[in-house]
């Protein structure tokens, strides 16, 4: 079988373009698997992985957790919560301690930037990145990516705006690097306090006025205020931020084309999009999260081809 060119999937950097279409189309595989009345395959049965969460997730932790055991893969759960994380023990030894388990691979979410690859220097699992701090979100933009190609069938030549809190997002980095490597143009868009100082540097557009961001997209990618994030306050209200940046039917009609909304969610309706617009016909919020589990078994089923073979 064909492998990643990388052990870890630590970042959307560190991958290849070819990385990315090799992923989507094991992924086009799978999501006929999960369609199918039996959504079950023996691909990673003698395969044991721990889903390391030292952050609070919903949606990641199960789609990680869906996309194992329909790979038929042995299963950990471990939460910083209920651990001796609490009791002082340190990163290393707490992984250390699973890995004495005998485990193959680790899902691992860190509020650190950098511990994904922290991780990977010291031991011999392969180490994937369910989210570090700020830093990169790698399978949320892989499977918001993937959303945009069966949208439109392809990716190269398309605009995409990523609007909102892009100073605190982990999916808004590791979006402009998938979408940047496949021939997309990005544009990001929000209030000044809530976009990096290096942002142009990446090689993408900045914009501050919502509704010039959406006339100018095909695909809108509509990032949620992290408030669990921000340690001063960035703008007046939330009410203020919606007046000037949300999103909602109103806004979208008055534009003079139709185009995708995109959500990674949780989604805070009525702040950074109404509701009308999360469930009309523009948005594929649902479709990302359904593509998440098909990205993710993609994923898995890559790394662990070395250990397979």
């Amino acid at each position: 079988m064909q492998e990643l060119s990388q052990k870890h999937l630590l970042g959307i950097k560190e991958l290849t373009s070819e990385d990315l279409e090799l992923i989507f189309a094991t992924a086009d595989n799978f999501k006929d698997v999960i369609n199918r009345p039996i959504k079950k395959v023996p691909s990673l049965r003698d395969i044991t992985i721990a889903n390391v969460f030292f952050e609070n997730s919903t949606r990641t932790r199960l789609s990680f957790e869906l996309a194992e055991k329909r790979l038929s893969a042995d299963v950990i759960n471990f939460s910083s919560a209920n651990s001796s994380v609490k009791k002082g023990e340190t990163l290393l030894d707490t992984v250390n301690n699973i890995l004495a388990m005998k485990v193959d691979m680790v899902v691992m979410r860190h509020s650190s930037p950098g511990a994904p690859h922290f991780l990977a220097k010291h031991i011999d699992a392969n180490i994937i990145n369910a989210g570090d701090g700020t830093h990169e979100h790698p399978t949320q933009a892989l499977l918001d990516t993937f959303s945009i190609r069966e949208q439109y069938g392809k990716v190269e030549g398309l605009k995409v705006a990523i609007i909102g809190d892009i100073l605190h997002s982990r999916v808004a980095l590791s979006n402009i690097f998938a979408l940047k490597k496949l021939g997309a143009e990005v544009m990001v868009c929000g209030p000044n306090t809530l976009l990096p100082k290096y942002i142009a540097s990446l090689g993408v557009k900045v914009e501050l006025d919502v509704k010039k961001a959406l006339q100018w997209c095909d695909v809108a990618n509509v990032l949620r205020i992290q408030l669990e994030r921000q340690q001063i306050k960035y703008f007046p209200s939330l009410r203020e931020y919606s007046l000037y940046y949300g999103i909602n039917k109103k806004l979208l009609n008055s534009l003079d084309k139709k185009i995708t909304i995109m959500h990674p969610g949780p989604i805070n309706r009525g702040v950074e999009i109404s509701s009308d617009v999360a469930d009309s016909e523009h948005a594929i919020i649902l479709d990302q999260v359904e593509n998440g589990v098909a990205i993710r078994m993609a994923v898995l089923y890559l790394l662990a081809g070395s250990k397979m073979a």
